[in-house]
């Protein structure tokens, strides 16, 4: 018992370290206004393990403190991040749905909260365009690199068994 629950604390710290070492160094396109947030491919490991949910939301909050992020944006974009991985954790048995949680939480609460609220009038931009921008953004990381990254996983895991 007690090494499942080390193998579950380590995965889970690992999972955290590679998703905020991730965004920050491809800080440029992690955190602007238009983004394409590479590190939000690993929203698709909830699927192998439950030790994702607790790793993606610490990687989240880690990246977006100092990553200088707005308030704001520290508290309701790693809510998204947590709605995300546990959505995809219960969507894990269906592996053609497991990149819906992540993209519709994002795009509707980072949107939201992290973009529009904050620079409401200070912007030109309206919350669908935001809306979309976030969403085309969700779809490249979740959808292209998240599911490379979910067949190459699920190859090795087969052979290996690494979660």
């Amino acid at each position: 018992m007690k090494n499942k629950s080390i193998r579950y604390l380590a995965t889970a710290a690992m999972i955290a370290a590679i998703y905020a070492v991730l965004c920050i160094i491809l800080a440029p396109i992690s955190y602007s206004a238009i983004q394409v947030r590479v590190a939000e491919a690993l929203t698709i490991l909830p699927a192998f393990t439950p030790a994702a949910i607790p790793g993606l939301t610490i990687g989240c909050l880690l990246a977006n403190i100092l990553g200088g992020c707005v308030l704001l944006d520290i508290i309701f974009g790693t809510l998204a991040t947590l709605i995300g991985a546990v959505g995809t954790y219960l969507l894990r048995s269906h592996k053609k749905l497991i990149w819906m949680p992540p993209v519709v939480s994002n795009t509707i609460i980072v949107s939201i909260f992290s973009i529009y609220i904050p620079y409401l009038g200070e912007s030109d931009d309206s919350l669908w365009f935001i809306m979309l921008t976030v969403c085309v953004g969700e779809l490249l990381s979740v959808c292209v690199l998240g599911y490379l990254l979910y067949f190459a996983l699920r190859k090795v895991n087969s052979k290996v068994k690494l979660f």
